[in-house]
Order: structure tokens, then sequence, then C-alpha cells
């Protein structure tokens, strides 16, 4: 029987992303994983490690909220002036914050995306990804799987090819923010075909 969490993987969306993808080379993976793991990544991943933090914080804050509404409150006020200065960090990385909205195919295990060139199976790489609309962003490295000449449609886009991708490399709070987020874009493209009155 397949655990949770390998069911949560081969949960898929389409969905809109803001990303850059680089090769990264064997001999400089294990020194990024470390600092990645450290959580000394850079500016990119404030916001994801803050947002894991304010997940890990949300039951004691509805304790406190049922004690004293009040200091829930203020609290809750904090946290969104720690998040605007989150933002801030992120819009300091102009690699990711400049490229356009690009259609991906995501789930928590991997995705497949429209990519300018071409990456020989086995490639590994590096993905800054910019979630939407929390603005989370989520440093993942994975492994090309395939990479093949893209149809029409993408290349009008300005895609070359398209890339599917594993996820070998993803922080275990960047995957459960991951998750929540395939959950609400599902949610919110469940509740779009209702109200356009499809099945």
């Amino acid at each position: 029987m397949m655990a949770g969490k390998d069911r949560r993987n081969f949960f898929r969306i389409d969905d809109t992303v803001r990303m850059s993808i680089r090769r990264v080379p064997r001999e400089d993976l294990q020194s990024r994983l470390d600092r990645l793991e450290h959580d000394l990544a850079g500016n990119f991943t404030v916001l994801s490690s803050l947002s894991a933090i304010t997940a890990q914080m949300a039951a004691g804050l509805r304790r406190i909220e049922n004690r004293d509404p009040d200091l829930a409150a203020y609290l809750r006020a904090i946290d969104q002036k720690i998040e605007v200065i989150g933002r801030a960090f992120i819009a300091t990385e102009p690699e990711v914050v400049a490229q356009t909205a690009a259609p991906v195919n995501l789930s928590a295990g991997g995705m497949c995306a429209g990519v300018e060139e071409h990456y020989d199976p086995g490639t590994d790489i590096e993905i800054r990804m910019l979630l939407f609309p929390s603005f989370t962003g989520l440093m993942i490295y994975g492994t090309v799987v395939g990479c093949d000449p893209a149809g029409d449609e993408a290349a009008s886009a300005g895609y070359q090819h398209i890339a599917r991708i594993e996820f070998s490399h993803i922080r275990e709070q960047d995957r459960e923010l991951l998750i929540r987020h395939l959950l609400r874009r599902q949610s919110d493209q469940l509740r779009g075909r209702q109200e356009k009155g499809e099945d």
C-alpha cells in the first residue's frame, strides 16, 4: 500500500509560477545542499522559512485566541509585518522576480515545465520557484527525467523544450508548504469550475 506522502507526491495540478532553472555541476551539489539545509541559501528562501515557522505556531495561536483575542490579533499583526519584510528580501533576487510567469504541471515530487534549452536526462538542476499569491520562494534541487521538443503552443510562448523534472532534494518544511499550496490551488480551480457550471 502506498504511504500518504507518496500519494501526495503524485497529486498534480496545472499552475503558474515564476522560476529560474540552472545546471548544477555534480561536484558542487553537496555543498549547495548543505547550505540549503542550514538555511544559508540566501534571501530567496527567507519567506518559506518564515511560513514554516508560522505553520508551526498556528495551534498555539488558536489556543491564545480562545483565551485572549486581542493578544492573538496583535501577534497576527506582527506576523504580517514580518511577512512584508520577507517579501522585501525576495525583491532583492532579480533573477526570479524578473522572470515572467510560466505554466507548469506541478506536484510535491516533481514538475513538467517549458524550458528554453535542452537538458539531457540525469542533469542536476537548481530550481528557484516563486509561488503565487503567497510570494513564497522555494529552492529545490532536481534531476531531469526527460526533455522533449515543445509543441506549437509551448513554442509560441517562447519555450523550445518541455522538461520533466523529479525533485531530488527539497526541505521537508518546503515540501509541506508546496503541498498546502497545491491543495489551495486545487480548491480554487474546483470552485472556479463549479461557478462556471462545469462537471
